[in-house]
């Protein structure tokens, strides 16, 4: 895993990320449980005095405007705190412990794969090290309750030294169902954005409550495991909460010159029957798919049968097929044809008696 440390050079003009530090990490194939679109926020911080912790959950990369300052100083799109003194002329230094800290709500619990803490733009003035913990609690805690004496934390990131203007990945190896994270920073500083990957763990009283759900759902614990093309914009879309935004906010394939088709593929929250789908193609107008199926398999190494033919899609419409009889599986799969892009996918049905058995097991498992 590649590490980062120290001052990134002042800013010298033209693009402020050419110089920005990164690497592919494995774990970013998973969701962002932390995710403003599935509900996650930051609930609460020790200082936000130069900017404010809300920045941290912003979609997109962070920006930069070198001439932009208010009245505490250069504004920075992240979250920075003051920075730390000591307790007299004797020691004006922080000592070892000082540090600062955000409370994060994951917009759906699970287990954690792998953590970002971007310090983009933050080149001297980023936190010499970050720490990150988690611990499960269920319901709405306030963050007097997060923070009680009681509550038990769980250390996701040790506490280790990051770069500036860097994007600092950490796996993490942590086989529990997480619903907050305390994120560290020492002894203070700035971060811009801050990405959480891992798998959506549901609790299964609640999907029992609902009856009749979306299985694939990111919310509700279904995944993207594979996609044929990514080139505008990725394949998790199509199982993100609500209604498509903006073109971008669904998936779109690059241009086929050849006599293939596109195609996502998808497990389960776990065994179900399928009785209803939906395929929308919201705000993708001249660039929908123009025709879809949709199959589903029964177990990993399952036969693929077809349980939607191929059906003429309309530009910027949503689709609604009631099956004429269920469909078991545990993956599914949409193919589109020939290109194109769908900006959400929606399979209504219900867990099986082994699936919510097995659903049940797993939540146990990781600490329920």
């Amino acid at each position: 895993m590649a590490r980062f440390t120290g001052d990134a050079s002042p800013y010298g003009g033209g693009d402020p990320y050419a110089d920005h530090r990164t690497a592919d990490f494995p774990f970013t194939r998973y969701a962002n449980l932390a995710d403003r679109q599935l509900g996650a926020g930051v609930v609460a911080a020790n200082d936000e005095f130069f900017a404010q912790r809300e920045n941290l959950l912003l979609p997109g990369r962070a920006e930069f405007d070198p001439e932009h300052f208010g009245h505490k100083g250069k504004i920075m799109d992240g979250w920075e705190t003051r920075r730390r003194r000591g307790t007299s002329d004797g020691h004006p230094w922080p000592t070892a412990d000082d540090h600062d800290w955000a409370l994060v709500r994951l917009g759906a619990p699970g287990v954690v794969r792998g953590i970002v803490v971007d310090t983009a733009h933050f080149r001297g003035n980023y936190p010499q090290a970050v720490s990150v913990e988690g611990t499960l609690l269920p319901g709405s805690p306030s963050p007097e309750e997060l923070l009680a004496d009681d509550v038990k934390w769980t250390t996701l990131v040790p506490r280790t030294e990051v770069g500036g203007h860097a994007a600092n990945g950490f796996a993490v190896d942590a086989e529990q169902r997480i619903t907050h994270l305390r994120v560290n920073q020492h002894p203070d500083g700035g971060i811009a954005r801050l990405r959480v990957y891992g798998e959506v763990v549901p609790d299964p009283r609640w999907l029992a409550v609902l009856g009749t759900f979306d299985v694939v759902a990111l919310e509700n614990g279904g995944q993207v495991e594979d996609a044929s093309d990514r080139f505008y914009s990725p394949a998790t879309n199509t199982i993100q909460p609500g209604r498509s935004r903006k073109m971008d906010d669904g998936w779109e394939t690059r241009r086929r010159r050849d006599r293939g088709n596109d195609w996502i593929r998808y497990q389960l929250v776990a065994r179900s029957e399928i009785r209803a789908i939906e395929i929308d193609t919201a705000y993708l107008k001249g660039n929908s798919a123009g025709w879809a199926s949709v199959s589903v398999c029964d177990g990993a190494e399952g036969e693929w049968t077809e349980v939607l033919p191929r059906t003429r899609l309309q530009p910027d419409t949503n689709h609604r097929f009631v099956l004429a009889a269920p469909a078991v599986g545990t993956h599914a799969r949409v193919d589109i044809f020939p290109d194109g892009g769908i900006s959400r996918l929606r399979l209504f049905g219900v867990l099986t008696e082994d699936g919510a058995t097995r659903l049940r097991a797993r939540h146990q498992e990781l600490g329920g």
